[in-house]
């Protein structure tokens, strides 16, 4: 699964001044979630993307129980339910995508595309939200696009549906960050994560029910495995945002990509990529400037004066 983007509702934890504990739990969500990707690549020419999507996020309900009562608790009216189901909806796309991607692409570019995904939150925030789209945000945007065009390179090479599925992909799940970005400022983070499980779920059931093939139990068993993982890295991930501030956790990031590259040649036999590398490494390097810039306007407002701090 791709990484949040700093739009998501982890992103609004205080981060604290721990570097070294923010970026080693960084490298675990990291771990976590090229695990994710590694075992859906191996089960993915088995079973349908839908189905495997659907069997993952009903196996993964397990890790709900903890939420239902703030769920409850909120009593969510008819707004915010209709943005939950958008948010589903959205969501369920870009999973459906991205499943079917890591059947059609190398895993290396399925992890570097996916780092589109904040490009189109600050695009669709500028369009929705009333975002200005500062000087900063117009180079980091650019440096990224750019970085995207490396990665497929169109006119040199042939692309297939797995590039086309990969940016649906993004494009999804940036949807459904930007309504949590809504959503996060209303009600608890536990809701947020809690009702995508079960929009999700709903809305994956009639693809998964189509395409539907018996599984093994050992399949079964490799995509709860992926629920586990991608679980573990969402909460790995929230537990560096709180560490240490996104400046110094974004840049890990990059991390994912090098190991998706070596597991696609060790285990997958798939060549390495210097134009995903490269191309992969400037939409991070955008993102990594982008929210460096913010946290620097952001200190420059919330710290007083100097006559202010005197009394």
């Amino acid at each position: 699964m791709p990484p949040m983007s700093d739009l998501s509702p982890a992103s609004s934890v205080r981060p604290a001044g721990r570097p070294v504990v923010g970026i080693l739990w960084m490298l675990a969500t990291g771990v976590c979630f090229v695990a994710v990707a590694t075992i859906v690549k191996h089960v993915g020419p088995d079973v349908p993307a839908a189905q495997s999507a659907f069997l993952r996020y009903v196996l993964g309900l397990v890790f709900l129980i903890p939420m239902i009562r703030p769920i409850r608790r909120a009593r969510l009216n008819r707004r915010a339910l209709g943005l939950f189901g958008l948010r589903g909806v959205a969501h369920t796309a870009g999973v459906i995508c991205w499943f079917y991607a890591m059947t059609q692409i190398p895993i290396a570019e399925v992890t570097a595309m996916n780092y589109l995904s904040p490009v189109y939150v600050t695009l669709l925030a500028v369009m929705f939200l009333g975002e200005r789209l500062a000087l900063r945000r117009i180079i980091a945007v650019v440096l990224a696009l750019v970085g995207a065009l490396i990665i497929l390179r169109p006119g040199f090479r042939d692309l297939g549906p797995g590039h086309l599925a990969m940016l649906c992909t993004a494009v999804g799940f940036a949807v459904g960050y930007l309504i949590a970005k809504i959503m996060a400022d209303e009600v608890e983070a536990p809701v947020v994560v809690g009702m995508l499980s079960i929009t999700v779920t709903i809305c994956l059931a009639p693809f998964a029910i189509a395409v539907w093939v018996p599984p093994t139990w050992g399949q079964v068993a490799l995509l709860f495995l992926v629920a586990v993982f991608a679980t573990a890295g969402h909460y790995t991930m929230t537990l560096a945002f709180a560490a240490a501030p996104l400046t110094v956790t974004q840049p890990v990031t990059f991390l994912q990509l090098v190991w998706a590259t070596l597991l696609g040649v060790v285990v997958f036999d798939e060549a390495a990529d210097i134009w995903v590398l490269t191309g992969g490494g400037m939409i991070i390097a955008a993102i990594s400037f982008m929210t460096w810039r913010e946290a620097m306007i952001r200190r420059r407002t919330v710290t007083p004066a100097v006559p202010q701090t005197k009394g």
